[in-house]
């Protein structure tokens, strides 16, 4: 790992955490072969996904910069013993072809609901993680039938849900940080076209310096049940994440109250990149919040 992130200590964050999780997950990936792959024709691009395992349907969306893999390599073979897993590549990442159009949450919430029809699969419970998590608060507020619970790891639904830090990460940022890291290594393996690399680079950097909100009222409404998970020092406003969960249904007292349906777990001394590492932990909360 030494070697991996020899050079970017003089880098911005977000490069950093990036490229961090590449060589992670790199080594360590999932060696499990999907049992159907394709693309799904939705909003005028296709979307590539994987399919593994039987059971109940369960929705996979990763962070931003991440592949299936890289995201979710540790996950998939042990959450697909007992469920049907649907990873999902969003717009330019990994196998998903670059495309023009404007990269915001609500186009791809409306892609993870074109995949699904295209599975021809009604409802599901859908787990994101960090821009994947941002997604699917919109997708279950956009189309709440269509999600029957929701996990939310290291994410937001509006940008003042991250610390100051967080999202002046980017700020600064040009496309030429990106090359030659390990990050073009994973991007050069499979995408379609290579070519696009600088052209996806300056779209996520667009992308991930415009405000969003998904809007507190609209969190409020939400009727599948939700966990939340979080590192206690993942980049996340611990007052803002609060203010989600009880706007979920939480924070109460449950001894002179019904436990609500929405859960929240913060854990101990874990950053972003950390937190998606602790396996056998998020496995945990999954398998009791999913029963």
């Amino acid at each position: 790992m030494k070697r991996a992130i020899k050079g970017f200590n003089v880098l911005k964050p977000g490069l950093l955490i990036a490229t961090l999780f590449f060589t992670v997950f790199q080594s360590k990936g999932q060696q499990l072969k999907p049992a159907n792959s394709g693309y799904a024709p939705v909003n005028g691009i296709k979307v590539y996904y994987e399919v593994y395992g039987e059971g109940k349907p369960l929705v996979l969306l990763h962070g931003a910069f991440m592949t299936i893999e890289m995201n979710w390599g540790q996950l998939i073979p042990e959450l697909s013993k007992t469920r049907k897993v649907i990873a999902i590549e969003l717009q330019g990442h990994g196998h998903t072809p670059f495309s023009d159009r404007k990269l915001d949450i609500t186009t791809l919430a409306s892609d993870v609901e074109g995949v699904m029809n295209h599975l021809k699969i009604d409802s599901a419970d859908v787990a994101g993680y960090s821009m994947g998590g941002s997604v699917a608060y919109q997708l279950v507020v956009k189309s709440p039938k269509r999600v029957k619970k929701l996990v939310i790891i290291s994410s937001t639904y509006k940008t003042s849900g991250w610390l100051p830090v967080v999202n002046n990460g980017f700020k600064g940022f040009k496309p030429e940080f990106f090359n030659n890291t390990p990050l073009q290594v994973a991007y050069d393996a499979v995408a379609p076209d290579k070519t696009k690399w600088t052209k996806f680079i300056e779209q996520m950097i667009v992308f991930a310096g415009e405000p969003f909100n998904v809007g507190d009222a609209n969190i409020a409404k939400i009727t599948s049940p939700v966990l939340l998970i979080s590192g206690d020092n993942d980049g996340l406003d611990k007052v803002e994440l609060m203010k989600t969960y009880q706007l979920l249904g939480g924070g109460i007292a449950a001894d002179l109250a019904p436990m609500p349906k929405s859960h929240l777990a913060v854990v101990p001394s874990q950053g972003h990149v950390s937190l998606m590492m602790q396996t056998k932990i998020i496995l945990g909360y999954l398998d009791d919040f999913l029963k």
